[in-house]
């Protein structure tokens, strides 16, 4: 893993050799300000590939600030041009109901739901 961010109850970690972000735990931080450490890491994994994996089937719980972030991720994905995955777990649920809606951002995402 090259860079990790570890938050207590959530961790998000971008591995270099596989291309992918990896979120996971419970991530019930209050608003943007919280969470911009881990846009941070997001968007900067756009710059160091052209093809990204964003893997959240570990990730239990997304509230809706965290929504809101991954969503503006998505968008800039959408306009750098990056191929983006995103890996969830369908024994989730806010997974199976929230990621949908990411692909009227970018209907060229690709969603794996394991």
């Amino acid at each position: 893993m090259d860079t990790i961010i570890d938050g207590g109850t959530h961790k998000v970690a971008y591995d270099p050799a596989t291309r992918t972000a990896r979120l996971a735990g419970v991530m019930r931080l209050n608003g943007m300000a919280e969470y911009a450490p881990i846009a941070g890491l997001l968007s900067q994994c756009l710059t160091k590939t052209d093809v990204l994996t964003v893997d959240v089937a570990g990730l239990e719980f997304l509230n809706s600030s965290g929504i809101a972030v991954l969503s503006k991720f998505v968008i800039e994905a959408r306009n750098s041009g990056t191929a983006l995955t995103i890996r969830g777990s369908k024994s989730i649920a806010w997974q199976g109901k929230s990621l949908a809606n990411l692909q009227r951002l970018m209907p060229t995402l690709i969603m794996d739901m394991q």
